[in-house]
C-alpha cells in the first residue's frame, strides 16, 4: 500500500483559512513577501492542505510554505478525485507553473512523497525545471515493487477494518457512518492512484534527497527508505523519526527541526539566508 488514511478533519472540512491567490490547488496559509525559497507540501491519502496549516511558524523566515489541495477535499469537496497517477501529475505540472517563480523544494508524506517525486521528474522532462531539494516522508523507494493489499479494491467492511488496523483514524470516526461515507470515496481514489502507479526507470534526479521515516512504521521499513539514494546524483540523507506512519503529527517538532536545518542550508547555498 502506497499510503494510509488521512485525517478526517482535513477530509471533512469544506474550507481552511489561507490565501490560494485565486488557485484552488495552492494554499498559502501564511504568505511571505520576504521569501527566497518556496516549499511545496503534498498530503497523504485522504488529507488536505490543512495538514500543513501550522508549519510555517516552524520554518526559516525566508521560506514560504505552499500546501497542495487536491480535488475532493476541504473547499474542493464537491470536485471529482483523480484516479490516474499520470493524469494527476500532468495537471499539477500545469497548475503549479505560476507558483514556481522562486527557487523551490518539495515535501511529500506517503502518497504525497510519490507525487512529489514524479512531479519533479515531470517538470525536469517537460519544463526543464528542478526543485532545489526533495524531501520524502514515509514512502518506500519507487523502484521497489509494492506487493501489499490493494486497499482501493476492498469491499467497504474490509476497507474500514484495514483502516482500523492501520491506526490512522480515530475510533469515533470509524463508528460515524456519515463521516465515513464522506471520506471513503476520497480514500479509494487516493489509494487507487498510488496502488496502480507504475514506476518507469529514468535518470536519477540532480537535486539532493532527504528521507524521513517513522521508527515504528511497520509498513515502511528503513531499508526500503534507504533505497531512495538510487534516485539522486546528489546528496542523500535518511532521518528516522520517533513514531508510526503518522509521525508528521506525533513528532512534528523534531521533523520540522530537521527539515528547517536542510532549508537553511539551501538558503545559504543560494546566498539568500
Amino acid at each position: 500500500m502506497s499510503s494510509y488514511m488521512g485525517s478526517y478533519r482535513e477530509a471533512a472540512h469544506r474550507h481552511e483559512p489561507g490565501s490560494s491567490q485565486g488557485d484552488p490547488w495552492a494554499v498559502y496559509f501564511k504568505p511571505n513577501p520576504q521569501a527566497r525559497l518556496r516549499l511545496f507540501c503534498f498530503p497523504y491519502a485522504g488529507g488536505g492542505a490543512g495538514i500543513f496549516r501550522t508549519w510555517s511558524s516552524g520554518l526559516p523566515a525566508h521560506v514560504e510554505l505552499c500546501a497542495i489541495r487536491l480535488p475532493g477535499r476541504e473547499s474542493r469537496l464537491g470536485e471529482t478525485c483523480f484516479r490516474s497517477f499520470p493524469t494527476l501529475i500532468q495537471a499539477l505540472a500545469h497548475v503549479l507553473i505560476p507558483h514556481l517563480s522562486l527557487p523551490f523544494a518539495f515535501f511529500g508524506h506517503s502518497m504525497g512523497a510519490l507525487i512529489s517525486f514524479e512531479l519533479a521528474r515531470q517538470l525536469r522532462k517537460h519544463r526543464g525545471l528542478a526543485p532545489e531539494h526533495l524531501f520524502i516522508s514515509a514512502h518506500h523507494a519507487p523502484q521497489i515493487p509494492d506487493t501489499r493489499t490493494q486497499l482501493h479494491q476492498l469491499p467497504e467492511p474490509a476497507l474500514v477494518e484495514e483502516l482500523r488496523r492501520l491506526n490512522g483514524t480515530p475510533a469515533e470516526v470509524l463508528r460515524n457512518d456519515e463521516l465515513m461515507q464522506l471520506m471513503l470515496p476520497v480514500l479509494r481514489a487516493d489509494f487507487a492512484i498510488c496502488e496502480t502507479h507504475v514506476y518507469n526507470e529514468d535518470e536519477p534526479l540532480d537535486c539532493p534527497i532527504t528521507v524521513f521515516g517513522g521508527t515504528r512504521d511497520d509498513g515502511v521499513r528503513s531499508g526500503a527508505l534507504a533505497e531512495w539514494r538510487q534516485q539522486t546524483r546528489s546528496d542523500f540523507t535518511l532521518h528516522m523519526v520517533p513514531g508510526d506512519h503518522f509521525f508528521l503529527h506525533s513528532a512534528r517538532p523534531p521533523l520540522l527541526a530537521a527539515l528547517s536545518n536542510d532549508l537553511v542550508q539551501i538558503l545559504n547555498r543560494l546566498g539568500q539566508a
